[in-house]
């Protein structure tokens, strides 16, 4: 007589040959499925955790797609792309407008008569307002932690640098004014000020860039003085010059995927609109 081993022993998976098949086959599916639901489920949790972080960690994921897609790794050509993209960034930085502005005034408008001394002391002057005190606070941001970069990438660490420059860009003007600067310079300084304002209230929503609103607002300036009735006749390359400029550091902008082609586009309108619009008062 067989005996009857089920009250012994569980049914198991192997006890004939096709049941064994099957487990062996369903077996690595079920393995797969959880690892799966495992996986999306740490990435939820990442997400939440460190939104910023995995931010950068999916534009990164889909630049590397994109050059397996293409099959083009980084090359010698896009490293050296990118530095140049770089040296515009911090050559053009926006603290540093303000400043070109005051050079080409008192080099290319009626000012150039001005005595060279005095160039220096009030170029000086505006240094320590619109660059030194503001790039000194933001690298004590940095170290309190504040701040994660110094080159203000994210959109929300922008709003207490942009309202420092705002008050920096103003107290210049009102320095400029107290020593009898003329109104369209005057206005100049105070339209750095405005576009920076109006930044500050978009970045809210959205982030502009502040690097074509400053290089726009240095052509506005030459237009203007291009309007007065003395100016040197090399202002027209100067034009032509900060033109082919704004249109590099937009793209390096872009390339480096800073900003969009809208966000600097937006930039260049605030930043044109603010000096044109003020210096003619």
């Amino acid at each position: 007589m067989k005996l009857d081993k089920t009250s012994y022993y569980p049914k198991s998976n192997l006890d004939d040959d096709d049941d064994a098949e099957d487990w062996l086959e369903q077996k690595p599916r079920e393995i797969s499925e959880e690892t799966n639901v495992l996986t999306q489920v740490e990435e939820i949790v990442i997400k939440e955790s460190y939104p910023e972080t995995h931010a950068v960690r999916e534009r990164e994921d889909d630049n590397s797609q994109f050059l397996e897609d293409d099959g083009q790794p980084e090359t010698w050509f896009n490293k050296f792309i990118d530095g140049i993209c770089t040296f515009l960034s911090w050559v053009l930085v926006p603290l540093l407008m303000p400043l070109y502005g005051l050079l080409i005034a008192f080099n290319y408008s009626i000012l150039s008569f001005m005595p060279q001394s005095s160039k220096w002391v009030f170029s000086l002057i505006a240094f320590g307002f619109t660059v030194a005190i503001p790039m000194l606070l933001i690298i004590i941001m940095k170290r309190l932690g504040i701040v994660n970069d110094i080159g203000l990438n994210g959109r929300k660490e922008r709003f207490i640098p942009y309202l420092i420059t705002v008050i920096c860009m103003g107290g210049t003007a009102a320095f400029m004014w107290y020593k009898g600067a003329p109104m369209w310079l005057n206005m100049f300084l105070a339209a750095g000020a405005v576009a920076g304002l109006v930044n500050m209230l978009i970045n809210f929503k959205w982030k502009i860039s502040a690097h074509a609103a400053g290089i726009a607002g240095l052509v506005a300036l030459v237009i203007r003085i291009l309007s007065m009735e003395y100016h040197r006749p090399d202002t027209y390359t100067l034009l032509l010059v900060s033109i082919l400029a704004a249109g590099l550091l937009g793209s390096a902008r872009i390339w480096q995927g800073r900003h969009t082609m809208w966000q600097v586009l937006a930039g260049y309108a605030v930043g044109f609109t603010s000096v044109i619009l003020m210096t003619l008062i």
